[in-house]
C-alpha cells in the first residue's frame, strides 16, 4: 500500500472512528448496578476471601484482546479462581510464572459444536470477545460479535456455567441504525434468552488503553476524549482496567438478580471501589 493510500485509510479509520464515539455521546439508560455504599466496599476484601474458598473455575473468551488479557492478569493477580481456562482460536504465549497453570483450549469457532467440552465444568464466564468492521469486513464482524459469542454462550450454558458476563457497549440497541451497536443490543438480548442463573452485562463508553495492535483510529478517539474536562470524558470513556476490575468486584458480591446491567458510570464507580479504601 503506498504512503498516500495508508494515510488515506488512516484518516478514513480516524473519521469512522470519532463518528462511532460521537454515537456513543448520548444519555445512556440507567443500568441495575449501583455504586457501592460504604459498608459494601469495605466488604470487598471479605467477599473476595470467601469467593476464594468455592474453589470456582472460570473461563474467558477473548483473552488475545485488550482487555481479555488485561482480565487474565488482573484474575491471576487477585487468584479468584481454582481454574482458569483461555477458549480461542490460537494458543497464546504466557511465559511468565504466574501464568503457568493457566489452561488453554483452542478452537475452531466456525465448529464449534465439536469443541463442547472446552465450554464444560466452568462456574463463570467472561466473554470479552470481539472485532471491528475496519479489520473483518461488516461480514466478519457480525459473524464474530453475534455468531460467535452467541454460540459460546450457548455451549457454556449447556456445559453448567451459572454466572456469564458479558462485555458490550454503551448505547447497545438492537433497533439501533448503527451496525457496532444494533449487534451489541441483539446479543445482549439473546444471551438473555438462554436464562443463565447470574447475567452481567457492561456497558462501557470508549475504552481507554494503549492497544499492542495499531489503530489509528483508536489512538484518535483517545486524544479526542483526552482533550475533553475530565468529568465529561469520564462520563463517556473509561481505562480498560477500570472496566476489568468492576467485572470482578462484582462477581465477587452475591446477587439474586437474574440480569445485571451495569452502565459506564456504574463501571466507574464499582471498578474504583478499592480506591476509597486506601489510606
Amino acid at each position: 500500500m503506498s504512503r498516500c493510500a495508508a494515510l488515506s485509510a488512516a484518516v478514513a479509520a480516524g473519521v469512522a472512528a470519532l463518528v462511532a464515539a460521537l454515537l456513543l455521546l448520548q444519555p445512556e439508560d440507567v443500568g441495575q448496578g449501583a455504586s457501592l455504599s460504604m459498608a459494601e466496599t469495605e466488604a470487598l476484601p471479605k467477599l473476595r476471601e470467601d469467593f476464594r474458598m468455592q474453589n470456582k473455575s472460570v473461563f474467558i473468551l477473548g483473552a488475545s484482546g485488550e482487555t481479555g488479557r488485561v482480565l487474565l492478569k488482573e484474575i491471576l493477580e487477585q487468584g479468584l479462581f481454582s481454574k482458569v481456562t483461555l477458549i480461542g482460536r490460537r494458543k497464546l504465549t504466557l511465559d511468565e510464572e504466574a501464568y503457568k497453570n493457566v489452561n488453554q483450549e483452542v478452537v475452531d469457532f466456525e465448529k464449534l459444536d465439536d469443541y463442547a467440552s472446552a465450554f464444560q465444568g466452568h462456574d463463570v464466564g467472561f466473554c470479552c470477545l470481539g472485532t471491528t468492521r475496519k479489520k473483518a469486513g461488516a461480514e466478519g464482524f457480525v459473524r464474530v460479535d453475534r455468531d460467535y459469542v452467541l454460540k459460546s454462550a450457548e455451549l457454556a450454558k449447556s456445559g453448567g456455567c451459572k454466572h456469564f458476563n458479558l462485555l458490550s457497549s454503551k448505547g447497545a440497541d438492537k433497533s439501533s441504525n448503527f451496525l457496532y451497536l444494533q449487534v451489541k443490543g441483539e446479543v445482549e438480548a439473546r444471551v438473555e434468552e438462554l436464562k443463565f442463573d447470574r447475567y452481567s452485562i457492561f456497558r462501557p463508553g470508549v475504552l481507554l488503553c494503549d492497544r499492542q495492535e495499531s489503530r489509528p483510529g483508536e489512538w484518535l478517539v483517545r486524544k479526542f476524549f483526552g482533550s475533553l474536562p475530565e468529568s465529561w470524558a469520564s462520563g463517556h470513556s473509561v481505562p480498560v482496567i477500570t472496566v476489568v476490575r468492576a467485572m470482578l468486584n462484582n462477581v465477587v458480591r452475591p446477587s439474586d438478580k437474574k440480569k445485571e446491567l451495569l452502565d459506564n458510570k456504574a463501571i466507574h464507580d464499582l471498578g474504583k471501589a478499592d480506591d476509597s479504601l486506601k489510606p
